[in-house]
Parts: C-alpha cells; structure tokens; sequence
C-alpha cells in the first residue's frame, strides 16, 4: 500500500469515527471532522499532511512515485 492510499483510507475512517462519536458520545464531537476537513483542504494546496509522516517513517510506506520507480 502506498502513503497516498493509506492516506485516503486514513481520512475516511477518521471522518467516520467522528461522525458514530458525534451521533453516540456529544456533539461536540463535530469539531473533529471539522479539523479532518480543514486538514486535507490545506493538505489538497501544501501536499503535506502530518500523518503521512507517520506513514513513512513509523510504517515504512513508500509514495506511489517511489513504488513506480521500482516497477522499471
């Protein structure tokens, strides 16, 4: 799996579990999509996001580049 895959895959199960938090637990619980959204909206301009550092570091994920060069 590649850091942008399990980057998306990360975001969705984040805004998920935000929102069975804010449906079960409180409301305001919203906050935290909020801050998922903002996250990847500023991650969409820069192309940093903090846990694809995570990805590559504590994971040892490759980026879909680094994984192309391989398959040449």
């Amino acid at each position: 799996m590649s850091q942008e895959k399990a980057l998306t895959a990360f975001a969705g199960l984040m805004v998920l579990l935000s929102v069975l938090l804010t449906h079960f637990v409180h409301a305001n619980f919203m906050w935290f999509t909020v801050f998922i959204g903002a996250n990847l909206f500023q991650q969409s301009f820069t192309g940093f996001c903090p846990a694809t550092l995570f990805f590559k570091h504590v994971l040892g994920l490759k980026s879909e580049r680094e994984l192309a060069l391989f398959v040449e």
